[in-house]
C-alpha cells in the first residue's frame, strides 16, 4: 500500500500539530501522567486516521468495452430513474456511491474515452446522502464518451466533512477506464448517471470497490 499524493500535505500538518500539542502537553503539565498519556494515545489515533484516509492501495483493475466501473470505494446508496438536468436535460439511470471517512477515497474512471464535458461548482457542504447534495453541494461534473458514441456522466460531491474536491481531467482528455481522475477529501459521493437501459449489476446497500466492481453494462 501507498500514501497518495494529495495527503501529503494533511498528513505532515497532522504531525505539526501532534508534535506542537504533545510539547505544549510536556511543557505545562509534565507531571500529570494520566493526561499526558492520554494526549499520546489521542495522537497516535489521529495520526493513523489520517494516515488510513489517504492510503491508495494496488490492485488489479476491472476492465471492458461495454463496461462501467465503479469509481470510487463505498456503498450503493441509489439506484433509479431521474432527469439529470445539467448536461444530458432527460431521464437516465442514477447510481450513486457513498464514501464514508474509512473509504479509499480516490476516484476513476469507470469508462474510456474523450471527456466531452467538464465543469467545476462551487456550494454548500450538506451530508452527502442527503439528495439535494447533488445540485446543490460543491461538485464536479465530469462527461466521457467511449469509442461507441455513448456519453456516462460522474459527478464528485463533496459531503459534510469534504472541504476540498481535486480533479485531474478537462474537456478533450482522453481517458483510460479505472485511472484516477480525482479525489476527495473526508467523506463524499459519487453519483453515475446511464442511458436508460442500462443492465445495473449492484444493488442498494453493496459495497463496491473503485476500479474493480463492475457497476452496469453498457447496451
Amino acid at each position: 500500500m501507498t500514501i497518495h499524493k494529495e495527503g501529503y500535505t494533511s498528513i505532515a500538518i497532522t504531525v505539526l500539530f501532534i508534535f506542537i500539542l504533545n510539547a505544549v502537553i510536556d511543557y505545562r503539565f509534565g507531571d500529570v501522567a494520566w493526561l499526558r498519556w492520554l494526549v499520546y494515545i489521542v495522537s497516535v489515533a489521529l495520526f493513523l486516521i489520517v494516515l488510513q484516509f489517504f492510503r491508495s492501495p494496488r490492485r488489479m483493475f476491472s476492465a471492458g468495452d461495454n463496461l462501467v466501473i465503479c469509481p470510487a470505494d463505498g456503498k450503493v446508496v441509489v439506484i433509479e430513474e431521474t432527469e439529470e438536468g445539467e448536461y444530458f436535460k432527460d431521464k437516465r439511470l442514477q447510481v450513486s456511491v457513498f464514501m464514508s471517512p474509512i473509504n479509499v477515497h480516490v476516484n476513476r474512471n469507470p469508462i474510456s474515452g474523450t471527456v466531452k464535458f467538464f465543469k467545476y461548482h462551487p456550494g454548500k457542504y450538506l451530508a452527502a446522502w442527503n439528495p439535494k447534495s447533488s445540485t446543490e453541494n460543491e461538485r464536479t461534473t465530469v462527461v466521457v464518451e467511449n469509442a461507441e458514441g455513448t456519453p456516462v456522466l460522474f459527478r464528485q460531491i463533496a459531503g459534510a466533512l469534504a472541504r476540498r474536491i481535486v480533479w485531474y481531467v478537462k474537456e478533450g482528455d482522453e481517458v483510460k477506464q479505472a485511472e484516477e481522475f480525482g479525489f476527495i477529501k473526508f467523506g463524499s459521493r459519487v453519483d453515475i448517471f446511464l442511458p436508460l437501459g442500462t443492465k445495473i449489476n449492484v444493488n442498494l446497500g453493496d459495497v463496491v470497490r473503485g476500479g474493480i466492481t463492475t457497476l452496469a453494462e453498457l447496451t
